[in-house]
């Protein structure tokens, strides 16, 4: 099982030329990390459309994995003391 949902709002986002090329978006549920891929190739030709979804759906995704880390108890250490 992942820890990475991904926003299904780009589903039907597809490279421009029409070689299947996909781009997906998701947020790491444990610690709000966000990952940005490009399916099948090094890169994406999108139509403006396409290219305004892509940028939504990164800004959900920074929304949510914002929401996610700030949720998570800050981590403290120890203090060194000098020897």
């Amino acid at each position: 099982m992942s820890a990475f949902a991904s926003d299904a709002a780009l589903d039907d986002v597809r490279d421009t030329t029409g070689n299947g090329t996909e781009v997906d978006v998701a947020t790491n549920l444990l610690a709000g990390a966000v990952q940005l891929s490009i399916l099948w190739t090094q890169e994406i030709l999108l139509s403006p459309e396409d290219a305004a979804k892509v940028a939504a759906a990164l800004a959900r995704a920074a929304d949510q994995g914002s929401q996610i880390s700030s949720s998570k108890p800050a981590e403290h250490s120890e203090p060194r003391t000098p020897a």
